[in-house]
């Protein structure tokens, strides 16, 4: 398991511990089966889960299932499923709130006979008016003062059927002068005539959630009640319920805290919208590679451990901010940047007539050189190929670098060619560009991708963008006027024959393209659909009308990034222009950057670490003066994950020993045991292992779940505490899920 990083409520936690407040820390994820889970959510279940096993505890799993008009038991097996591919999962720990209804209803009776809560027969509207405001106090409802036993008899009623929908409702009596809004007697119960997913059809009145949220959670025994800032206000409630009700009945005392959700810019999470566009038919339901849902992202082709990445370093406050998608998308391509093979693939070609050039077949190798890891493929060569159209120019404009009249540029892995003429089609536009072949004397302007057409396959390609174009969708208008059109471009693109062989569920890199994904929804055996999940770099300002990113929207990125010499001097070392952004404009993190790099360590390897985990430490721990290593050591520790000795995970848990202990990058790896597991039956055993604890779902994997791969893998990452070769533990996952 990684280093955690730490906040408040860890903080909490451990202070309750060691005060003797609780023994056991027993947390719970309680989510409403009304939708499907969003990127929000996988915040609140990476906090609880983490939280539980870091101090050896236990997390719940109980739905939240109190209105059963909009829940279905189709939700409530999509939230599990996307629990466990997350990695987690709750064990025999699975409740519902609808298990305690009984008690609740008994509960509800005993406030009515304490005088505590009537039945009230206003309607919703003079309900919601009498309420008041923050600055009136509320009007009492004239049924407030009726007996107690007129209000049993009516409560019996509505639950026998007697009333319809809407007719009355059980509502608290406390202060309707209160301050607080929660508490101007809130609704318990409401009349609901429909039988329940979970509890059939024994009840017709359903408690809402503030009445069975304080109650579920003391009954399950949680010790911490962990939910976001929205529910600030309703703590006091939640206490004022437990409060009323007999201590030796309550298996526990549960206490909230409340942390700042996350909020993603480009993004709408909210369930009504969310909804909204399934049902209008914005995207192809839930799960749509575009959805902010866990399951639309993974179906899109991102990885459990990108997102349990991402949200570590959101990190955990309560401090509210929007947090920008490109730092998802960074998390995910440091994933699979170590994890995926090359392959060449051209979306929009160009044909491509080489003189001088022989049909051949080229060895090319499937990983950078820099990669600790061996292997290639062959890639058929021939006197026709390819180009991305976007890589050549009639009238190259400023900056450009790729193929043009009087240019030498490099095939990838094929040699030099140099151009001769083109031919323009009946539209105008340019058909055809004959070049030569010619030798390594020359000097190259850029490196281009290719493919050979008289062997290029046709395949599928999903270009998937942001599907809004706002980045507060609906703040300003409907949300609907904010969507994407160019959300999704379907394309026939032209790949070399080695990407037939690629695996349902596994990635790919598509050479300065991006990162793609097999889909095994879509996909068959040797007929591979391609999902792009994220381009290579990102590009803020590209254009929604330009269909392919690589290799254009990075230089139509320059022309409109403000980079100072300063900046331009980062690029040219090898830095994207987002991290060269924040270096130039940041001289503290660019004196850390500066004497990293001064050890010889790789200055887009080091990039990677100064913008994103030393501002995440330096929160964490009061500022960057406040961390226990320097530069040297961040070079240091990028010198060992580039030159394979320790993975990119293992190395945030070293930056976080770092960062309250200080120390050697290398002595820590020795002496804490961290050096990478690359002993093939050893983790062969440990697969072994985790498919005997979860025969149910090896079960469903065998009958077609085949997403449920990536649990597997992340339960063998997470037992060897992300040690492991991610690659070898798929590969050995395969090999003995494979009968």
């Amino acid at each position: 398991m990684s280093e955690p990083s730490s906040n408040f409520v860890r903080q909490i936690v451990s202070d309750d511990l060691r005060e003797g407040r609780c023994t056991t820390v027993v947390t719970r994820f309680p989510p409403e089966p009304n939708g499907y889970l969003h990127i929000g959510h996988a915040k609140a279940i990476c906090l609880g889960f983490g939280i539980a096993a870091e101090f050896g505890g236990r997390c719940h799993l109980r739905m939240d299932d109190t209105n059963p008009e909009k829940e279905d038991v189709s939700y409530v097996r999509a939230i599990q499923e996307d629990i466990r591919w997350l990695g987690f999962d709750w064990g025999e720990h699975l409740h519902h709130a609808s298990d305690w209804f009984e008690r609740l209803f008994d509960w509800a009776k005993l406030l009515i006979r304490t005088g505590k809560a009537y039945v009230d027969e206003q309607t919703e509207e003079q309900i919601r008016t009498n309420r008041g405001t923050v600055e009136t106090p509320g009007v009492p409802s004239p049924w407030r003062n009726r007996p107690a036993s007129e209000s049993l008899d009516l409560f019996d009623a509505m639950n026998r059927g007697d009333f319809p929908d809407g007719a009355m409702v059980l509502r608290a009596k406390i202060d309707m002068g209160h301050p607080n809004m929660k508490m101007r007697d809130p609704l318990m119960y409401r009349i609901r005539n429909v039988p329940h997913h979970h509890a059939g059809d024994r009840w017709r009145v359903y408690p809402f959630y503030d009445w069975a949220h304080g109650q579920s959670d003391a009954l399950e025994g949680i010790t911490h009640s962990l939910c976001t800032l929205e529910f600030d206000n309703n703590r006091e409630l939640y206490d004022w319920f437990l409060d009323q009700l007999p201590p030796d009945e309550l298996p526990s005392r549960p206490h909230q805290y409340e942390f700042a959700r996350l909020n993603l810019a480009y993004t709408v999470m909210s369930k009504r919208l969310l909804h909204a566009l399934v049902r209008e038919g914005h995207v192809d339901g839930w799960d749509d590679p575009r959805m902010p849902t866990i399951a639309g992202y993974r179906r899109r082709g991102y990885t459990p451990a990108s997102i349990r990445d991402f949200v570590e370093r959101v990190g955990v406050s309560k401090a509210a901010n929007t947090v920008d998608p490109a730092l998802l998308d960074a998390c995910l391509r440091e994933d699979l940047d170590a994890t995926a093979p090359r392959v060449m693939v051209v979306l929009d070609p160009l044909p491509v007539t080489l003189d001088g050039a022989e049909s051949r077949v080229l060895d090319a190798p499937s990983w950078p050189h820099d990669a600790p890891r061996e292997g290639s493929r062959p890639v058929p060569f021939g006197p026709e190929v390819l180009i991305e159209r976007a890589d050549f120019e009639v009238e190259p404009p400023p900056g450009f670098k790729r193929l043009a009249p009087g240019r030498v540029v490099r095939l990838r892995h094929a040699g030099l060619v140099r151009y001769v003429s083109h031919e323009l089609g009946p539209d105008g536009a340019v058909a055809r560009v004959r070049c030569e072949v010619v030798g390594d004397e020359q000097k190259p302007s850029a490196t281009l991708h290719w493919v050979c057409a008289a062997d290029a396959v046709d395949v599928r390609v999903n270009v998937y963008d942001r599907l809004f174009l706002d980045p507060a969708p609906g703040q300003e208008r409907d949300f609907r006027d904010d969507l994407n059109p160019a959300s999704l471009r379907v394309v026939t693109a032209k790949a070399e024959p080695s990407v037939l062989a690629a695996a349902l569920g596994s990635h790919l890199q598509f050479e300065r393209v991006g990162f793609f994904y097999v889909e095994p929804e879509r996909s068959t055996s040797g007929r591979p659909v391609f999902n792009r999940v994220v381009p290579l770099k990102d590009a803020r300002a590209r254009s929604a009308e330009t269909p392919v990113e690589a290799p254009e929207e990075v230089e139509r990125t320059k022309t409109v990034r403000t980079l100072t010499e300063v900046g331009r001097g980062l690029v040219a070392r090898g830095l994207s222009e987002d991290q060269a952004q924040v270096l130039q404009d940041d001289a503290s993190l660019r004196a850390w950057f500066d004497q990293a790099t001064a050890t010889g360590a790789e200055p887009s390897a080091v990039a990677g670490y100064v913008v994103t985990e030393l501002p995440r430490l330096a929160r964490e721990h009061g500022g960057l003066g406040a961390l226990r290593f320097g530069g040297g050591e961040l070079g240091a520790l990028a010198e060992l994950v580039g030159s394979g000795r320790i993975t990119s995970t293992i190395a945030k848990q070293v930056l976080a020993i770092l960062a309250t202990e200080g120390g050697s990058p290398a002595a820590i790896v020795e002496e804490r045991g961290l050096a990478p597991i690359d002993d093939r039956d050893a983790l062969a055993a440990l697969v072994a292992e985790v498919l005997a604890d979860a025969p149910d779902k090896v079960a469903a994997w065998r009958g077609g779940r085949t997403g449920l791969h990536g649990f597997f893998v992340g339960q063998v990452m997470q037992r060897t505490g992300g040690r492991a070769d991610a690659v070898v533990v798929r590969e050995l996952v395969t090999a003995a899920l494979t009968p």
